[in-house]
């Protein structure tokens, strides 16, 4: 089995961008290129606003924006009734939409840019691993009647006919806007574009301080300096030790996907359709076809990284429970990857008002749904930036309370198998 991810094993030769080496100055310096920095920058340079300057302690799109499964669609990691509760119908409504708007967005910009990532139009297929038709029923009228969203029930014939062949799942709901693609190509089409609109993004450069001196912001790195207006830090789940009002509102969370052999038709057999394709569990799985005939499988969570031989072993374990017919595919590639979650799976976004740091921009905690997302709050930070725009109310509802690692870290891994003690539960039922 192969040690890089699938993703950077087919992602082709990528630029070399030498670390940062000596002092510059900037309008708006960011800190990460991932999916939040590399929108983020984009926005800024789409409004006109020059001297954009990217940092990443290791590469474009190393974290989870290089790793993560490629399902492109709405929502966050926080369940849409959820959201609702929380914020009430016409605020939650207005916080989906942004996320509907990013999707709509990263489309254009894979359009413009000519950003060859794989994009496949298929869907996102929400298949029921229980026997409970009213499950899905309560979620299509959510999605209808609280966000102008129409999810297409799924019967179990045409589940079989068209789109996903196991007798794991009883009738699924379709998101037909959206989308999956290859992660890393993405990022870095993106981080190409920035490039050539004028942005500059420095490799290999982790930041060491930052620090308001003198009307402006001193981000320092192990070999040189930038000194901006505005400074963003994007870093989620790689951010340590920087800023500890920000590092100790989220909590650094593992997750896991493998890369099967080819499969050939075996796999188009199983799986007709090229939706995305999750489940109704807590604890779900993620899946889709890619382009070469192997099946992508993500899922699980953890508070501690696993080597690859590990993951392969009890990803494959819960493959085979949806296709037990793939009993002897071998996987290629299997890989981990952190992601920052917050106490209350919304991301977090803002400008901090006191202490230290006072004037830093943040977007953080997107939590394992971060593609639309990351879009959308790079939108909101860029507009806040160049055009002064306020951050939507909606965030201020959720905010950066304290996740008391390591307490924190112990309490998630608890809630994680209790609801995976929760789903097994009900699946007995």
């Amino acid at each position: 089995m192969s040690a890089p991810t699938y993703y950077a094993a087919t992602a082709g030769p990528r630029p070399a961008r030498a670390p940062l080496r000596e002092t510059i100055d900037a309008e708006v310096c960011i800190v990460g290129a991932g999916f939040a920095g590399l929108a983020t920058a984009m926005g800024l340079l789409e409004r006109g606003q020059k001297d954009v300057v990217l940092l990443d302690a290791r590469q474009v799109g190393f974290g989870a924006s290089g790793r993560n499964g490629g399902f492109v669609f709405g929502g966050y990691s926080l369940d849409c009734a959820d959201l609702v509760a929380h914020l009430g119908p016409e605020r939650a409504k207005a916080m989906y939409t942004l996320t509907r708007r990013a999707v709509a967005l990263i489309r254009q910009r894979i359009a413009r840019h000519r950003i060859a990532c794989e994009a496949v139009e298929g869907g996102a297929l929400l298949a029921n691993w229980f026997d409970d038709d009213e499950l899905l029923r309560r979620q299509q009228r959510l999605m209808r009647e609280h966000f102008d969203v129409d999810w297409r029930f799924v019967d179990k014939r045409e589940l079989d006919e068209r789109w996903v062949r196991s007798a794991r799942y009883s009738a699924a709901l379709l998101e037909p806007d959206a989308f999956h693609f290859h992660p890393l190509e993405f990022a870095l089409g993106e981080a190409a574009a920035i490039e050539s609109m004028g942005g500059r993004i420095f490799e290999s450069s982790p930041v060491t301080s930052v620090a308001s001196q003198q009307g402006a912001m001193q981000v320092a790195t192990a070999g040189g300096q930038v000194r901006a207006r505005h400074v963003v830090i994007t870093g989620g789940g790689y951010l340590a030790g920087l800023v500890p009002s920000l590092e100790r509102a989220i909590l650094p969370i593992a997750t896991y996907v493998m890369a099967t052999e080819p499969l050939g038709e075996r796999l188009a057999a199983l799986i007709p359709s090229r939706a995305a394709i999750y489940d109704t569990r807590f604890a779900f799985d993620y899946y889709r076809r890619l382009d070469d005939t192997r099946l992508l499988w993500g899922g699980r969570i953890s508070v501690r990284e696993r080597g690859a031989d590990d993951i392969a072993r009890f990803l494959k374990q819960d493959m085979l429970k949806v296709f037990p017919s793939l009993h002897d595919a071998e996987v290629a590639f299997a890989w981990g990857g952190m992601m920052s979650y917050a106490r209350h799976k919304m991301p977090q976004v803002g400008r901090l008002d006191g202490g230290a740091h006072k004037g830093l921009w943040y977007g953080l905690g997107f939590g394992g749904h971060g593609v639309a997302p990351t879009t959308a709050v790079g939108e909101l930070l860029a507009a806040a930036i160049a055009e002064g725009e306020p951050i939507p109310e909606g965030f201020a509802r959720y905010g950066l309370p304290r996740t008391f690692r390591p307490l924190g870290l112990a309490a998630a891994q608890a809630t994680y198998s209790w609801m995976q003690l929760k789903d097994a539960l009900r699946e007995r039922r």
